[in-house]
């Protein structure tokens, strides 16, 4: 079966304190009521009540109090907006850039999935980007003992899935350098230090002197300053594995970077936890999946996780995945909302004012 984890985002104020104005709104009925209390302590006489009665009638008695309390209704929203209020809402995608990671440790010739888990995922990423708008970008990147950009960033369908063809299993899996170079394959200039990250400090030398030393000629980009988990909306990353990380970053390091530059991270367990290979180069060996890592990547950049036990269960993942870059869910600010409801009432009130209690005029 295929389970994911997601985070739901209630409402919330970019403002919330201007929300005590919304308490001091709450109190003004009772203003009103004490008001109308007052009134009714001034008698009056009239030779007879029955006149009155009929004058005024029994529709005048809530009809006195619809306009009033239709403009505190107002006041109560028009409250509520000052404090800005934003809300997940579903809107069609705009122009967006996915990066696909793909393990292709060696733990993918398992046969648990028919007729193994390299051909599985490889048929099921291929009809995933067929049923992807026309707007939305793809690189593709894979990972085993390193990670390698297997396909730059494009919207040619035919190349992505030439680039699918090309996948070629080696050892290790070093999901924290997939998961690093998807990042900077999405955002190049985020700062991400590959080299560092990926091989270590010391990695490069030429002669007796390191890399470090040298002049560079592209000097590294400062990273940008963090923003909150998941703000970025245009692009994200799918990172499918099937195994435990052998080398490499840790992925949960991996995983804070992308998160302090907003990215979220959609990450598949690919396989079952009795996979088994069967005589690779001499031995055989048995592929578990890592689900634990996996989720703690998901959670930390605000993304989701999904376990896909068969080829079927993910072709459904991905399907899920496709209609959520197809229709995406944002955190939106609704304050002119708000405002155009309280305008609203407001019009109402001063409209059935003017029906209701319009002044006859007299004619001379």
């Amino acid at each position: 079966m295929v389970h994911h984890n997601s985070t739901d985002a209630f409402m919330h104020f970019i403002w919330p304190h201007f929300l005590w104005c919304f308490v001091l709104v709450l109190a003004l009925p009772f203003g009103y009521l004490w008001l109308l209390r007052g009134r009714r302590r001034f008698a009056y006489t009239y030779p007879n009540l029955t006149i009155i009665r009929q004058a005024l009638g029994r529709r005048n008695s809530w009809r006195r109090h619809t306009p009033p309390a239709l403009l505190w209704l107002a006041l109560c929203v028009a409250a509520i907006g000052i404090a800005r209020p934003t809300a997940q809402v579903t809107l069609p995608a705009d122009y967006m850039t996915l990066v696909l990671a793909v393990d292709v440790s060696r733990s993918m010739l398992a046969e648990d999935v028919e007729p193994n888990r390299i051909q599985a995922a490889q048929a099921t990423v291929k009809e995933f980007l067929s049923e992807l708008p026309s707007n939305i970008r793809i690189g593709i990147v894979s990972f085993a003992g390193t990670a390698q950009l297997v396909q730059q960033i494009t919207d040619e369908r035919e190349a992505l899935v030439a680039s699918i063809d090309r996948f070629q299993l080696q050892r290790g899996t070093a999901t924290g350098s997939g998961l690093l170079l998807a990042l900077s394959t999405l955002l190049p200039n985020s700062g991400v230090d590959l080299q560092a990250a990926i091989y270590g400090e010391e990695f490069g030398r030429w002669g007796s002197k390191p890399l470090a030393e040298r002049k560079s000629v592209t000097p590294q980009t400062p990273a940008p300053p963090p923003v909150p988990p998941g703000s970025y909306s245009n692009g994200a990353i799918i990172l499918l594995s099937d195994g435990r990380r052998t080398n490499g970053p840790d992925p949960l390091a991996a995983a804070k970077q992308a998160a302090q530059r907003g990215v979220r991270v959609y990450t598949v367990a690919f396989g079952t936890p009795n996979g088994f290979i069967p005589g690779w180069e001499g031995s055989s060996f048995y592929a578990r999946v890592d689900e634990q890592a996996l989720q703690a990547v998901a959670k930390i950049t605000e993304g989701e996780f999904y376990r896909a036990g068969n080829s079927q269960d993910l072709k459904e993942v991905y399907r899920h995945l496709s209609s959520k870059f197809s229709l995406e869910r944002r955190d939106t600010e609704v304050t002119a909302l708000f405002g155009a409801g309280a305008l609203l009432l407001t019009l109402l009130a001063l409209l059935l004012s003017l029906v209701w209690f319009k002044r006859p005029t007299t004619e001379h």
